[in-house]
């Protein structure tokens, strides 16, 4: 029986799910670098399961270690281990890059658990260049959705190595929750202050989110519905929020948006329940968690085509709509729609549930296993002294 291990920079409360299936499979060993980011404002997650679990720092967040030390402590927990294959999140952290080189240095296969797709950022030759190199470091892949793996595809991954269900949730979570609020709906709007119709978004307040734009979006729909208009819950924190705020009161929406702040695991898919639709409005998304829950919870989605999740998940008309994040009339349309048709919602809702049926935890073990077979079945790769260069000055450098 064959051993992989997962490197994180953090343990998040939507990996459990996905690390147990995986564990289920095999034996599985989780390495995270820190047990908390400066990123994302979830309680530190302390629960595990069927896989054992390492942490390399645990105290501060991995942008308060050098690159030096988390290289030393990582190659220090590997060579406890030894893993048959390395599934690492990545390829530009100095986690993923001490994990790389580990394996580079010991002859044990990598694996790259990807959801960067082209569209993400403007690319430059020489970047694109260097990732080139690093991905001819690992023998399989396993992506988030469709255009993740064309993207590792121009990379240079064969395509035959790239496995699909990086990005899943843990749907039960979702759907169990959302229907136990469904069910007492009353008694959860008055408990947390939720209107009866409304359209939930939830992100980090950040400018790639395009949070500014789902207001403008929103202030004509209402202009437009009148007196049958929905509010929005907007879920969320972040450096953005002075400004929304701002928007909110020069769009004369103060009574209609509401932010409950940050809400952890736990209690969103109550949030989800009591929604009529979901929308994620961000000009560029590697994949868009957010929309699995919704899905799960069956609700209908709004969902940027900018997103990586669309092209997977979204089904035009059937679950839910794809929009242009720069074309406000779109996005006007496609709320107003929804607002406007019960059964619409309905039906949509249930084909939301259908579709993300097939995106579980489960495929996420499945799909890690069968990459990881793989690629110790086809062995390690012998980099040139070059692209070993290269790993070696990268593995060094600061985040």
């Amino acid at each position: 029986m064959h051993s992989i291990c997962i490197t994180v920079p953090r343990i998040g409360p939507y990996h459990l799910a996905r690390f147990n299936s995986a564990g289920a499979l095999g034996e599985i060993h989780v390495v995270e670098t820190c047990p908390v980011d400066a990123e994302y404002d979830w309680d530190e997650v302390t629960q595990t399961g069927s896989f054992a679990r390492h942490t390399l720092f645990e105290a501060g967040s991995e942008e308060t270690q050098s690159p030096d030390q988390i290289r030393s402590r990582m190659w220090k927990l590997l060579d406890q281990v030894r893993p048959d294959a390395v599934a690492i999140m990545g390829w530009s952290l100095c986690d993923a890059l001490a994990a790389l080189a580990w394996c580079s240095r010991h002859q044990v296969p990598a694996v790259v658990m990807s959801e960067s797709q082209r569209l993400d950022h403007k690319r430059t030759f020489i970047k694109e260049t260097i990732k080139r190199r690093i991905i001819g470091f690992y023998r399989t892949a396993l992506a988030g959705g469709t255009p993740h793996a064309e993207y590792l595809e121009q990379l240079g991954m064969p395509r035959e190595r790239v496995f699909l269900g990086y990005d899943v949730v843990d749907n039960f979570h979702f759907q169990s929750g959302a229907d136990e609020a469904r069910s007492d709906a009353v008694a959860a709007r008055m408990r947390l202050g939720l209107p009866e119709n409304y359209f939930l978004a939830s992100s980090r307040f950040i400018p790639k989110k395009n949070l500014p734009g789902l207001l403008r979006a929103f202030a004509e729909y209402r202009r437009q519905s009148g007196d049958q208009a929905w509010d929005l819950v907007l879920l969320g924190d972040g450096s953005g929020k002075p400004e929304l705020l701002a928007m909110i009161k020069i769009l004369r929406l103060e009574e209609s948006v509401r932010l409950p702040g940050f809400q952890q695991y736990p209690s969103l898919p109550t949030y989800y329940g009591l929604a009529g639709a979901f929308v994620h409005a961000s000009q560029t998304e590697q994949w868009g968690l957010v929309v699995n829950e919704a899905m799960a919870a069956g609700l209908p989605v709004l969902v940027s085509q900018t997103c990586g999740c669309a092209p997977d998940l979204v089904e035009q008309g059937a679950n839910g709509f794809t929009f242009d994040p720069e074309i406000q009339e779109e996005f006007v349309n496609r709320l107003l729609l929804l607002a406007d048709d019960d059964s619409i919602r309905e039906r949509m809702g249930a084909r939301s549930r259908e579709i993300i049926s097939r995106w579980t935890p489960n495929r996420f073990g499945e799909s890690l296993w069968k990459a990881g077979e793989l690629a110790i079945e086809l062995g390690p790769v012998s980099p040139k002294m070059v692209d070993r260069a290269i790993l070696h000055w990268l593995s060094r450098r600061s985040a």
